[in-house]
């Protein structure tokens, strides 16, 4: 039987979030375990070599790598214990605590933790799941994978290609293989609007000439061991293709950048409620799920932005984890109608001694002069005006509810209205 090893928190994923989550815990004086599934910790970041992050927190432009190491290298002054190349391949409930099979190097492990959380980040979505049709032949990447090949492995994987989504990942590689030498035939979005934040569709595009489309989608592919084709049509307003409109465009490679997916199966397999809006866990304001002693942070709650904001859930998660209690939470439900995509967190603990709470936010459509309300049961406990919103660009919101707000069973909605539908 494996000696069973015991932590107050536990991480799972040591992207930012998670050795975020950890350091945090670590501070707050908690027995920390932080668990990696690969060689080197840092998560996505290691393959973005692109500036831009940290803008929010260190007031600088840094690269993925360097924004990493401001945590990583806090390590070694910690008290974190960090299990790299090591895999989690269970976990079961005993009460509160968390009891977790780690698969390491050393071998199989068991560990006890009172506090677990869950900061796996997001994967791609992949041609399948958006259904392209015509023969999976090689050449069809995610943005992701193209970026790990060219950034990692110092490996071009295309000379002409064609880049389908206009997330932000999608964008940066468009410049990015523009400067290996690679032509971008363009980038083809299926909504009317850009998926990515302004500053990238400014300065990956833009500023290489690189065309954008939208409301064009690929279709079909060809090509039999390497892609050669890729069919695009125009797509109307329910994104269905328009009949007629097809064109074949040559190249050797479909880089998909078409949405991410927080990675929860580890969450679900424990019974942790997932919101079907963001594909993450139902949190309270400290991010702990409605499975006590269980949070989750990062990308793996909510798709963010910034990196800036995934640490800070990670920290969020950490502090919480560190100091939970099995007191009632006394939740108040958090819903917003089809004005906005989502938020978070979608429930607020009564009883938390805090009343500072923090939201994030996307509205559903493109608005000027937007004006947003938080009611409860009729009574308008907030609100506050936005002179321009897009979808891409989440909105952080920090606000203060007192308990005399939040008395009842009333749920806070929120709800968007802009000039043009006043």
């Amino acid at each position: 039987m494996m000696q069973e090893q015991i932590f107050d928190v536990t991480v799972i994923g040591a992207g930012p979030a998670g050795l975020a989550a950890a350091l945090a815990a670590d501070h707050a004086g908690a027995k920390t375990l932080l668990i990696e599934r690969e060689a080197r910790l840092g998560g996505i970041l290691k393959q973005c070599i692109h500036d831009g992050f940290g803008l929010v927190r260190y007031k600088e432009k840094l690269s993925g790598p360097e924004y990493a190491e401001r945590f990583i290298e806090q390590l070694p002054q910690s008290g974190v214990v960090t299990w790299t190349l090591s895999f989690v391949s269970q976990i079961k409930r005993d009460g509160t605590d968390s009891i977790l099979i780690v698969i390491t190097r050393e071998g199989m492990k068991q560990v006890r933790t009172r506090s677990l959380i869950l900061a796996t980040g997001c994967r791609e979505r992949t041609s399948r799941q958006i259904g392209v049709h015509g023969r999976h032949c090689a050449g069809v990447f995610t943005a992701g994978t193209a970026q790990y090949y060219t950034n990692i492995l110092g490996k071009l994987p295309t000379k002409r290609c064609v880049i389908l989504g206009s997330g932000d990942i999608g964008l940066i590689m468009a410049r990015r293989l523009t400067l290996e030498g690679a032509e971008v035939v363009g980038v083809y979005e299926a909504k009317p609007t850009p998926s990515g934040l302004t500053r990238n569709v400014s300065q990956c595009l833009w500023d290489f000439e690189i065309p954008l489309h939208t409301s064009k989608t690929v279709t079909r592919l060809f090509g039999d061991a390497r892609l050669a084709a890729v069919e695009i049509a125009s797509v109307d307003a329910c994104m269905c293709p328009i009949a007629g409109t097809e064109e074949i465009i040559p190249c050797d490679a479909l880089i998909l950048s078409v949405g991410l997916i927080p990675e929860n199966e580890l969450a679900e397999s424990i019974g942790v409620p997932i919101d079907a809006k963001t594909k993450g866990a139902v949190v309270d304001e400290h991010n702990e799920t409605l499975l006590r002693g269980v949070f989750s942070c990062g990308n793996a709650l909510h798709v963010n932005d910034l990196v800036d904001y995934v640490s800070e859930s990670g920290e969020i998660a950490g502090k919480a984890a560190a100091s939970r209690s099995n007191c009632a939470r006394g939740l108040v439900p958090v819903e917003c109608d089809n004005s906005l995509l989502y938020i978070v967190p979608q429930r607020i603990c009564r009883n938390a001694e805090k009343q500072d709470r923090l939201f994030f936010f996307r509205s559903a459509r493109d608005m000027d002069n937007a004006t947003l309300t938080i009611t409860k049961g009729g009574n308008t406990l907030y609100a506050k005006k936005f002179a321009h919103l897009r979808p891409p660009e989440m909105e952080r919101l920090p606000i203060r509810l007192t308990p005399e707000q939040l008395v009842g069973n009333e749920p806070l909605r929120f709800h968007l209205e802009d000039s043009e539908h006043a």
